[in-house]
């Protein structure tokens, strides 16, 4: 297989990426695998938040490094801890203030099958929000799988990209994958200046840009934003779950939106809704790619009907080996947390996620469509719907949420969600913050989530109580 390096070399003459001198960029990754081969490491963790030096220590690592991990610059000090044990890596390299001091296990670690594998491995981080981090075991062959499937879906030879996300992140990683592989151009900027309207230096028109929803909020809410948006080739949208009222604004908007559904571990999207389609008023989440294969399955592992619901499982040539250090076994299907349906036309509904899925008084309550509901009032800026355990309910139901202003009482909100969504459905426990605790993929951190609630609870025993 050709380096990493070595495609690089020949994108050199094109000046790929935008606002960058291409020589110069490939002297310092030709520099840092120079660097990297005299140290001879056989596992590197990368934790450098300046995207121009982080991708060249990406590509010079995966030229040179058997074992490859990608590191949060928005870490604490526990996640950092999580991740040095996991991977043991004898170097950490990159310009982060965040990592604490680190050196190496003095005993190493019993090997594992990661360890002996024969192919240069890329480990990606996912999980971080809930404080639990684990590293999906990626390669070179792995990730151009899902490029390759981006681009026979969307029916394009050059996928040029502005990315506004992070490169450590796979939502961020795979577009620079794709620009690179393809032939397209790629511009790197902070979300901030983009949402700050200082200017983008390229015309958006022969463009992909990938946000998560609240990202597309934002720019949806002033106007000269959304028209930019609105002239982009497509908008992908993904990383968090969007709401009814957003998907509406961008239609209202003719954002060619994209909604997908992937996950680290399948190196990005697999399902993905084509503009034209969104457009026209489809709100799926529209067709399997062609490199990976989709089931609803029952509880018992026998394949649903379209519009039955159930669990997602995924069979792709872009999934992951494995959690690092363990690989997943060979029968090639990853079960994922996530509930969905295929409707008639064949196209993937999500309906939440597995996990999330409360039980009331004997009732299923998926917090999504809750939460879509109480997004429909137009009085919270933010909101998410968690379960507390409760003798009489099983688990009741609290909305968490940020009041568009401080006037706004739960009664209100409560009020305006009767004719939405069923009773039993409505939540019983309505706790104010200021703003919700998210990750930069706008996920909410439900550990934390329960840690407010409960301590709301405690101080708020006595009000609860006559809600039996």
């Amino acid at each position: 297989m050709e380096t990493p390096l070595n495609l690089l070399r020949k994108r050199t003459s094109d000046n790929w990426l935008v606002g960058q001198d291409a020589r110069a960029f490939l002297a310092l990754t030709a520099a840092f695998a120079q660097q990297f081969s005299d140290f001879t490491p056989q596992k590197i963790l990368i934790a450098e938040p300046d995207p121009l030096r982080f991708l060249a220590g990406f590509i010079a690592a995966c030229s040179t490094v058997p074992q490859v991990f990608l590191g949060n610059p928005a870490w604490g000090a526990s996640e950092w801890r999580q991740a040095f044990a996991l991977a043991n890596p004898d170097w950490v390299w990159g310009n982060c203030l965040s990592v604490p001091t680190y050196s190496p296990s003095l005993r190493s670690p019993p090997p594992s099958l990661a360890d002996n594998h024969p192919d240069r491995l890329i480990m990606i981080p996912t999980g971080g929000s809930s404080g639990n981090i684990r590293y999906a075991i990626h390669n070179w062959q792995t990730l151009t799988a899902s490029v390759e499937g981006f681009r026979q879906y969307f029916q394009l030879t050059i996928v040029n990209s502005i990315c506004v996300l992070p490169l450590y992140h796979v939502s961020g990683l795979m577009q620079f994958m794709r620009s690179l592989l393809s032939g397209g151009r790629l511009l790197m900027m902070p979300f901030k200046d983009l949402k700050l309207g200082n200017g983008c230096p390229v015309d958006p028109v022969e463009c992909f840009i990938s946000l998560v929803p609240t990202q597309l909020q934002s720019l949806l809410d002033d106007a000269a934003l959304a028209s930019w948006l609105s002239r982009c080739k497509t908008v992908l949208l993904g990383g968090a779950p969007s709401w009814s009222e957003l998907i509406d604004q961008a239609r209202l908007n003719h954002i060619p939106l994209a909604p997908c559904y992937g996950m680290t571990e399948t190196a990005s999207q697999i399902v993905a809704l084509k503009p034209e389609r969104f457009l026209i008023g489809d709100n799926s989440n529209g067709q399997v790619l062609p490199h990976a294969t989709v089931k609803i399955l029952n509880s018992h592992g026998e394949n649903l009907a379209h519009g039955q619901i159930g669990q997602i499982a995924i069979q792709a040539a872009s999934l992951a080996l494995g959690y690092y250090p363990e690989f997943f076994s060979e029968s090639g299907v990853f079960q994922t947390d996530d509930a969905g349906f295929f409707n008639s036309q064949g196209r993937l509904n999500l309906v939440g996620r597995l996990s999330d899925k409360l039980i009331t008084g004997g009732e299923n309550v998926f917090p999504a469509e809750v939460e879509s509901a109480i997004r429909s009032t137009h009085l919270v800026n933010d909101v998410a719907v968690i379960g507390l355990p409760d003798r009489y309910w099983g688990q009741i139901l609290t909305a968490v949420y940020a009041p568009h202003h401080s006037t706004i009482s739960p009664q209100q909100i409560d009020e305006a969600i009767q004719t939405k969504i069923a009773r039993f459905k409505r939540p019983k426990l309505w706790i104010p913050v200021e703003r919700l605790p998210r990750n930069e993929q706008g996920k909410v951190n439900r550990k934390a989530l329960q840690q407010i609630a409960v301590r709301w609870r405690q101080a708020n025993s006595t009000h609860e109580s006559s809600t039996h």
